[in-house]
């Protein structure tokens, strides 16, 4: 006769068990990486149009009002290009000094998934750890 359904099945039913179990928090974690690389695309490429319109406005703008004070002050136009060119050059060293800061603390990558997998280890070895005091 057979064994009813749910009852223990032996060694290959419980291989059976954790290779589902197995598969399963693998697929688990691999939607997890898809989602997560999904969402960092979508956030690089929303940066990348920006910063490139902030860069596009920003320059435009600068252009047409050192223009406009180099034609005001017409007589004083070297000092008003050279005191620009000063200004510029400083924003530029704070900007790039705020970029190496932005780069360098940048969340890790697939921090969710990495996490995950951790927990998913950490649940194994106990379990692993159980059976072996178990026999």
């Amino acid at each position: 006769m057979s064994e009813p359904r749910g009852s223990g099945g032996g060694l290959f039913a419980a291989a059976k068990n954790s290779a589902a179990t197995l598969l399963s928090a693998g697929r688990t974690r691999l939607e997890l990486l898809g989602i997560e690389l999904k969402e960092e695309k979508l956030r690089a490429i929303r940066l990348l149009l920006v910063s490139q319109l902030l860069a596009f406005c920003l320059a435009l703008g600068t252009i047409i009002g050192v223009a406009l004070l180099v034609v005001v002050f017409w007589d004083d136009r070297v000092a008003v290009l050279g005191g620009f060119c000063a200004f510029f050059f400083a924003i530029a060293g704070v900007a790039y000094s705020l970029l190496r800061r932005a780069i360098v603390s940048r969340d890790h990558m697939f921090s969710a998934s990495l996490a995950e997998i951790g927990n998913d280890l950490d649940e194994l070895q106990a379990v692993a750890r159980d059976e072996t005091r178990g026999n």
